[in-house]
Order: structure tokens, then C-alpha cells, then sequence
């Protein structure tokens, strides 16, 4: 067996999780296969690209969510052109970025990262956690955590008020650091 047949392998069986994670960002059946597709493709083609750095899960996912913010803006483009009738505004897009196309603001810290994705059962009590949570209301905390979108952008997908955007965000916050306090960090134990 080789290399690239346990990494497909292994994504198959990821394939059905990063479905559903994209399925909860772009709330359209097709977008999120696309999306998934693509990001499970630009593994396989070049294979040599994951380093072991982090787990092949961590990997594909940070894949995906560029896969999913190019559709959602996509997605807005489109709907953009449709009402219309002429050429969208991009002024207010590219208000958002630096000439070298980075966001301007970055998001706030939450310690790092990277150390904490590495560790697979953190992941998976987040994602219970997640679950927990109403699906409009993770669905908007990772916009903004995960996919790191902005409020005027998550409030345009959405179609809701930046007030409504703010209050769903903090509830998330707060069920999810009451999640995560009972069933992480009362858990851990100090090295």
C-alpha cells in the first residue's frame, strides 16, 4: 500500500465530516460537496504539500475553509450581479484588504491556536460543543472564528441586523466557554 492510498483512505473517512461542516457554512447541498471536492483534490494532487505538522484532519479543514469563504463570496457576487442589473461594487470588498490582499483587521487572539488543534480530543469537544449550539448561531460563530469573515459580510449571508449578528455571536461565546469549562478544562489536568 502505498502513501497516497492511506491518505485516501484516511479522507475518505473524513469526507463525510468536512461535508457536513461546509453543508452548516454554505447551507447549499451542492456549494459544500464542491467545496469539499475541491479541497479533498488539492490533497491528493500534491500529497507531498502535508508536512506532518498537524493532523491530516487539521490539514484538509484549513483546505476547506479557504474553499468555503471563495464560495460564499462567490455566492454574494452573484447575488450582487442578480439584484442589480449591473456591475457589483467591490469597492466595499476591497475596503477590507491590503493591496497585498490580506484582511486588515486581524482577529483577536485566543492564545495559539495551532498547539490546540494539534490536540485531536480538544477538536472533538469543540465540535460536540458546536453541535450543541442552535445551527444559526454556530453557524455564525464560525463565520467569524473559523472562517474569519467580517460582520458586514456574515450579516449580507445571512441577511440579518449587525445588532442580531452581535447578540448571536456572544450567546455562542458563552455556551460554548460554558461547554468547553465542563467538558475540557475541568477535565484537563495541569502537567
Amino acid at each position: 500500500m502505498t502513501v497516497n492510498d492511506t491518505v485516501s483512505r484516511q479522507l475518505e473517512t473524513l469526507r463525510p465530516l468536512l461535508v457536513r461542516f461546509a453543508q452548516l457554512q454554505l447551507r447549499d447541498q451542492a456549494l459544500a460537496e464542491d467545496a469539499v471536492q475541491d479541497a479533498l483534490l488539492a490533497v491528493l494532487e500534491k500529497p507531498e504539500r502535508f508536512g506532518g505538522k498537524s493532523s491530516l484532519r487539521t490539514y484538509v479543514t484549513g483546505i476547506l475553509k479557504f474553499k468555503i469563504i471563495d464560495g460564499l463570496r462567490t455566492r454574494a457576487r452573484e447575488r450582487q450581479i442578480e439584484v442589480s442589473d449591473g456591475l457589483p461594487e467591490d469597492d466595499a470588498i476591497d475596503a477590507l484588504f491590503a493591496s497585498d490582499g490580506h484582511a486588515l483587521e486581524l482577529p483577536r487572539q485566543w492564545g495559539d491556536p495551532d498547539q490546540t488543534l494539534v490536540q485531536n480530543d480538544f477538536f472533538k469537544v469543540l465540535e460536540v460543543c458546536l453541535e450543541k449550539l442552535p445551527p444559526k448561531t454556530a453557524r455564525i460563530f464560525m463565520m467569524r472564528e473559523w472562517l474569519e469573515l467580517d460582520t458586514e459580510e456574515i450579516c449580507k449571508e445571512l441577511a440579518i441586523s449587525t445588532s442580531n449578528a452581535w447578540v448571536l455571536l456572544y450567546r455562542a461565546r458563552l455556551r460554548l466557554r460554558e461547554c468547553l469549562d465542563l467538558n475540557w478544562f475541568g477535565n484537563c489536568q495541569s502537567g
